[in-house]
């Protein structure tokens, strides 16, 4: 029901649910496009993400290899992807954040 008693009007609602779609869509496709970086060592290993979470690139400086200690450089690695993930995370929550609100809440298979 809205304000007055009325009945909502339908064609309204499909048209704003219809639009909500396409910005949606539009925001997915941007994220996807979007790349963002994390780092870990003090930037000895990068890793590179799109916006949606997709491992792009990983950059490992020569001084971080170290042939008798692959374990530091295996952690470096996994901290720079999840440092890269966060900021997708963070990426999508302000790409995707005001389209979830404008659908009355969270939506479901996001963060957030």
């Amino acid at each position: 029901m809205i304000p007055g008693g009325g009945q909502p009007n339908m064609q309204q609602l499909f048209q704003q649910a219809q639009k909500m779609q396409q910005d949606l869509q539009r925001a997915q496709e941007e994220l996807a496009r979007t790349e963002v970086d994390g780092q870990a060592g003090g930037g000895l290993v990068r890793a590179t993400v799109t916006g949606a979470g997709e491992l792009r690139a990983l950059k490992i400086d020569p001084k971080a290899v170290d042939p008798e200690d692959t374990e530091t450089l295996a952690d470096l690695i996994v901290a720079a992807v999840q440092a890269a993930n966060e900021n997708a995370q963070a990426l999508q929550q302000q790409k995707l954040g005001p389209l979830a609100q404008g659908l009355g809440g969270g939506m479901p298979g996001l963060p957030f």
